[in-house]
């Protein structure tokens, strides 16, 4: 794309996107402060990154998650490189801010679920909210820049890590 970019095309598509944006800024930012700060960057980026946007090749939303994640995963290293911060598990005050569609009484189990994905390394967390987003492999592996193979078995390892830490912790709760 060579033409200058429609800065009202791109505020109204950001908008019809913006839940892309919350569920990823939820799930690398832990204080609200950082996640006003990772949304603020993700938009600066994605606006910059416009001009290279092109429709025939990604639709919005894959394009969209691809500047997201990237970003997130940029500023989570850049802050653990920096000041050495540890990651936070999630816990229960995250799964409230975590969406709409969110149940407000999440089960226990849920619970465990959400606090085992935020202890996964910033990539896997990607693979598993795009998985839990319901996408295609294609798509996840366009997003995330790797091989539709490699999503298929890092899913799978996921999965079957997360199923043992579900069991061990069902273990110890009863």
């Amino acid at each position: 794309m060579s033409h200058r970019p429609d800065p009202r095309h791109f505020q109204a598509l950001l908008r019809e996107h913006e839940g892309i944006v919350f569920k990823v800024v939820n799930l690398y930012a832990h204080h609200a402060e950082d996640r006003r700060d990772l949304a603020q960057e993700i938009g600066l980026q994605a606006w910059r990154s416009f001009a290279h946007f092109d429709s025939l090749k990604a639709k919005f939303s894959t394009w969209l998650y691809r500047v997201a994640l990237n970003v997130a995963i940029s500023q989570l290293r850049k802050t653990n490189g920096v000041r050495g911060a540890q990651l936070e598990p999630l816990e229960q005050h995250h799964l409230e801010s975590i969406g709409a569609e969110q149940a407000p009484e999440p089960d226990e189990r849920i619970a465990t679920l959400y606090a085992f994905i935020g202890q996964l390394d910033p990539l896997n967390r990607a693979l598993i909210l795009l998985y839990l987003e319901d996408k295609p492999y294609a798509e996840i592996a366009e997003i995330l820049g790797i091989t539709e193979t490699n999503v298929a078995t890092k899913i799978s390892r996921i999965k079957q890590t997360l199923r043992g830490q579900m069991t061990g912790a069902a273990m110890a709760g009863a």
